[in-house]
């Protein structure tokens, strides 16, 4: 599948800004079963100073500087991507999640994608014992793991409500688990934190997912959206595996782009930085995820 995504996120600012610096994580980078054919990125009002380079765990990180007064920021992303969709593994063929757990903690390796990462509480996901209570019960001794973490990505599903008014971009996970109700960076946050307090490494995806009309429907621009998903460390042999607790569904079918790879929100933000600003400001976002017909 290749798939042409394109990303306009505008602000507008309520007075004249006379310096900025910002963070981008917004360009996606090639791996396994995801090849970037073309990318590209729009700033205007035009940097100071741009720099591409890449964190630590892997991801393309744009800096840039603005050193004019602004009283509006526009940063389009554009890019052209190749998705590898094959036969996703079968859950009961995982090892038993106590074994998994015991090799994550034992490995040596401090490599970026070393579930050593993974383990730990983190700036937005802590290690809670609600979230273990909540999560215990699926993982029966010896259980597969990757067939315990589908079950407890679907009753999170079952169990919240998806409500964009309910929270915002910085609500703890704590409190998201306490209203069973959020948005997909919730849910996020709240299954990569009852992983880790089960003692599994759990890593947060950040990309896009493809939205499909309703029947008869004519496909809206800029309806498809900037999404959240979580990677569990499934042994060495399955690696990590992708579930969308949003939807409840393996993120593995061609819809999931994935753009960045952290331990949590705060290192995947699409867009961070500082502005020097006296006013009020509003920022609206719109994506397009769009299959290319096959030759």
């Amino acid at each position: 599948m290749i798939y042409d995504i394109r990303q306009t996120t505008s602000y507008a600012y309520g007075s004249f800004v006379p310096f900025a610096a910002h963070v981008l994580r917004l360009m996606p980078l090639s791996n396994a079963g995801l090849d970037v054919l073309e990318c590209d990125m729009i700033i205007d009002p035009k940097p100071s100073e741009y720099a591409v380079t890449r964190d630590f765990f892997g991801n393309a990180t744009t800096h840039v500087t603005l050193k004019a007064p602004h009283n509006r920021l526009v940063v389009e992303s554009r890019s052209v991507v190749q998705l590898a969709v094959g036969p996703l593994i079968d859950p009961l063929t995982t090892p038993p999640w106590e074994a998994v757990r015991g090799a994550a903690h034992a490995t040596p390796s401090l490599a970026p994608r070393s579930p050593a990462h993974q383990i730990f509480a983190s700036k937005h996901v802590p290690i809670d014992a609600a979230f273990l209570d909540y999560a215990a019960p699926l993982f029966a001794p010896g259980r597969p793991i990757l067939a315990a973490a589908i079950d407890l990505m679907t009753q999170i599903h079952t169990d919240f409500r998806y409500d964009p008014a309910a929270t915002d971009v910085m609500t703890p996970a704590r409190d998201a688990f306490a209203f069973r109700r959020g948005v997909c960076q919730d849910f996020a946050h709240i299954m990569i934190g009852c992983l880790r307090s089960l003692g599994l490494a759990a890593a947060y995806v950040s990309g896009y997912l493809r939205t499909h009309p309703l029947p008869g429907m004519p496909r809206l621009e800029g309806a498809d959206a900037m999404h959240a998903w979580v990677s569990v460390w499934c042994g060495e042999r399955a690696g990590w595996q992708d579930l969308d607790p949003t939807n409840a569904i393996r993120a593995g079918g061609g819809d999931h782009v994935p753009l960045a790879f952290g331990r949590d929100y705060s290192d995947v933000s699409p867009i961070d930085g500082v502005i020097f600003d006296s006013g009020r400001h509003s920022v609206s976002v719109a994506v397009d995820v769009t299959e290319r017909a096959e030759a």
